[in-house]
């Protein structure tokens, strides 16, 4: 099954290429980078030992790097291509007319 996705507009974002910011979308803090001119949002912590991912750095090949353990993750699908086998959570933007939307997943009575 597809997965399903509430739509929230996001205010102005603004980053200069590299940068990591934080916003916060129905009380979920969430990263977000620009990188190549494109914005890209991912997990606010490191699935490994929970570093916040805003104090790390993008490298030049697109992965944003845990400041605990260096691990990294490319920003636009969660890869730990480091390769130590976690995943770190993306989340969609999508471009419209009037801003830019981030996709939050819907969950399902069981919270799957």
């Amino acid at each position: 099954m597809a997965k399903q996705y509430n739509w929230h507009r996001l205010s102005d974002l603004y980053a200069r290429e590299g940068e990591i910011g934080v916003l916060e979308v129905q009380g979920k803090k969430i990263c977000y980078t620009k990188y190549q001119e494109q914005f890209y949002a991912f997990a606010y912590k490191c699935p490994h030992a929970s570093g916040i991912m805003a104090d790390g750095f993008m490298d030049d090949a697109g992965n944003v790097v845990c400041p605990l353990h260096r691990y990294r993750f490319s920003i636009k699908n969660g890869y730990n291509s480091s390769g130590e086998g976690f995943y770190l959570k993306t989340y969609p933007l999508e471009q419209r007319s009037d801003g830019l939307y981030i996709g939050l997943e819907k969950s399902s009575l069981f919270g799957w």
